[in-house]
């Protein structure tokens, strides 16, 4: 679900959200145009949504995923690895490669 900023339009000296704020809701719903706190009158300030169900690596790992960042040219970081995997993975040596049968099911 996406996270707008809104911005407070007048002076609101009780809310402690003030000048700028940020509010789930899903895209199809109005602007909000209140303050849920004080109930000062907010504007949506333009620009791209915050998308807030982002994975982390512990969780793709347990997904069954395996993700690899480039660190040098041929050589990636395992950051999803698992027990008796190697922290790297370098394309010129086969033993670093992951264990794919741990993660593979049927």
């Amino acid at each position: 679900m996406p996270v707008y900023v809104y911005r407070h339009l007048e002076e609101a000296p009780a809310c402690a959200h003030s000048p700028e704020f940020r509010w789930e809701q899903p895209i199809r719903d109005f602007p909000i145009g209140k303050c849920p706190w004080c109930g000062a009158r907010v504007e949506r300030v333009t620009g791209a949504p915050a998308v807030k169900d982002r994975k982390f690596n512990c969780e793709l790992r347990d997904m069954g995923f395996t993700k690899l960042v480039r660190v040098d040219d041929g050589v990636f970081e395992n950051v999803t690895r698992r027990d008796g995997e190697s922290k790297y993975y370098d394309r010129r040596r086969p033993e670093t490669c992951p264990v794919l049968e741990k993660t593979v099911k049927d």
